[in-house]
């Protein structure tokens, strides 16, 4: 997994693993990943399945596409007030 993102599958996996007994360096050097993503992972990650994982991944991608609309809202209605806002 060295150089690229792994998927909810391949983390699921490695933790596991680790659940399963294995030790932390040995299975950090097998996957090629250091001990803090590991860890990283496993905050994250910790106890879920692959559907689990898969269900937080849309709900991050929809809290970051409503952030972005609300985001854009906010900036229409301050220029709309400081056009009104104006005297003629």
């Amino acid at each position: 997994m060295k150089g690229k993102r792994a998927t909810e599958e391949q983390i699921i996996g490695v933790l596991k693993e680790s659940e399963a007994g294995a030790a932390t360096k040995e299975l950090c050097r097998r996957h090629g990943i250091s001990e803090q993503t590991f860890y990283r992972w496993k905050e994250k990650y910790g106890g879920m399945e692959v559907s689990d994982a898969r269900k937080l991944h849309a709900l991050e991608d929809e809290n970051r596409r409503l952030k972005h609309i609300v985001a854009e809202l906010t900036l229409d209605n301050a220029a709309l007030k400081g056009v009104l806002g104006k005297k003629w």
